[in-house]
């Protein structure tokens, strides 16, 4: 089934706390990246620290919103860079791939410090608007994932650009876990968003045009306008082409306190 609700089940998700649990939160987008390294296969909780040779100097950083979780994450726990695949059947979701890297970084004073062993977790719909694991497609498992930041404070996924669904710009849904053993000691979360001249012209193409045009831009969308107008700017992803497909890459500073 698709996310037709998401809308108004978003609005009770923010009431029950998405923004209000990560209220002492805060991320920063870092304003030079961190060398790219290659991703972390490491499949265990990792208690998460923060490398003293890969310090990043920030001359400025630009604070940016949690955003509600959504009524659609599932703690699947599955460990794997490429989501494309349906591990119950083999099946690989279609769509016009993505290659999303992010750099995580912990914020201390005026410098990022890559945080290693914290668990990102994404996950977003298919091309035709619907998520994996709820309500009509229970059992199925596209389109989720996790990995653990490396010694850079990297991960990668290779994934689809998302579709849409009714009442909803196009989005991906994160989240940023530490662990201590098998307690949590630390959690973010919030959404990417894409520019939407881009997305028209990937809707433009199939699978994604026999959906038909969708009814919802970054600029009537409650969650990229949350919690101020235009919030979700802040978020957006900057994907280059590669290939057939994209490549972008985000770089999120944590003040974890």
């Amino acid at each position: 089934m698709s996310g037709k609700k998401d809308n108004a089940l978003s609005r009770r998700a923010l009431l029950r706390g998405g923004l209000g649990i990560l209220g002492a939160a805060f991320v920063s987008a870092c304003t030079r990246a961190l060398r790219p390294q290659a991703t972390s296969s490491t499949s265990t909780a990792t208690t998460p620290s923060t490398s003293p040779t890969t310090t990043t100097s920030l001359p400025s950083c630009i604070v940016v919103p949690a955003e509600t979780e959504g009524p659609y994450f599932v703690d699947e726990m599955l460990n794997r860079s490429d989501i494309r695949v349906d591990p119950s059947d083999g099946s690989t979701r279609s769509g016009v791939q993505l290659r999303l890297i992010v750099n995580v970084s912990r914020v201390s004073g005026s410098s990022c410090a890559a945080l290693t062993g914290a668990h990102v977790d994404v996950w977003h719909c298919d091309a035709e608007g619907v998520y994996s694991d709820v309500q009509a497609s229970v059992g199925k498992k596209f389109l989720r994932g996790y990995q653990v930041t490396d010694r850079n404070g990297r991960v990668e996924f290779v994934t689809i650009y998302p579709g849409w669904y009714m009442g909803r710009a196009t989005h991906i849904h994160f989240k940023i876990r530490t662990f201590s053993g098998s307690s949590k000691t630390f959690e973010f979360t919030s959404q990417f968003f894409f520019d939407d001249s881009l997305t028209d012209q990937v809707y433009s193409k199939a699978p994604y045009s026999a959906k038909g045009a969708r009814d919802t831009r970054n600029a009537n969308d409650m969650v990229f306008n949350s919690p101020s107008a235009n919030a979700g700017s802040q978020l957006l992803l900057a994907p280059a082409k590669e290939g057939s497909g994209y490549r972008a890459t985000f770089n999120i500073g944590l003040q974890m306190g």
